[in-house]
């Protein structure tokens, strides 16, 4: 028992003489880092790092660039596309196809290539009688996927509103008969 009382005692003076040590090791501040540090200059503005681009590179984006070749950038966020999707699909099954239509143009804005999106979209507009638009997105979806899993039915689609009217739902409405 004393034995290990000694060793105890041993290990503690070794770890107080190492922190001691370690104490001493580090760099003391020169009296220029003080004087300057004093003054209210951080001691990393003497680190200067050269940013322009390398000899024979083009410059930086917006350095020297003519800018009216650049497209504004869109959203993309395929996660909150195949949610839009999925409730849009709940909608349709529900038939409630205002509320479908509008899940999937939002899928559209999110992830404009959205292959699924455009295709119940264009069904979502047929079942709305907005057959100009539902040819154009059964068309947009023969785009993304010619050879897709809808793309057969988007054939069908299309062969289906060949000889429909592009009037707007409003104007085939009749007006409630007053009495």
């Amino acid at each position: 028992m004393a034995m290990v009382g000694m060793l105890g005692a041993v290990c503690i003076a070794q770890a107080g003489d190492m922190r001691r040590n370690s104490r001493t090791d580090r760099k003391q501040p020169s009296s220029q880092d003080k004087q300057s540090q004093a003054i209210g200059e951080s001691s990393s503005n003497s680190t200067k790092i050269d940013l322009s681009p390398p000899v024979g590179e083009a410059p930086a984006l917006g350095v020297g660039v003519d800018q009216s070749d650049v497209q504004e950038m869109k959203p993309w966020n395929p996660h909150k596309a195949d949610k839009d999707v999925e409730v849009g699909d709940f909608y349709f099954k529900q038939k409630n196809y205002r509320a479908a239509e509008s899940r999937y143009a939002e899928a559209l804005y999110w992830q404009d290539n959205h292959a699924i999106a455009t295709f119940r979209l264009a069904e979502a507009e047929e079942k709305l009688g907005k057959f100009a638009e539902a040819r154009k997105h059964y068309e947009s979806y023969l785009k993304i996927l010619p050879e897709g899993e809808y793309a057969q039915l988007s054939k069908q689609g299309l062969e289906r509103l060949k000889d429909k009217p592009d009037q707007p739902v409003e104007s085939r409405v009749k007006p409630p008969q007053l009495k």
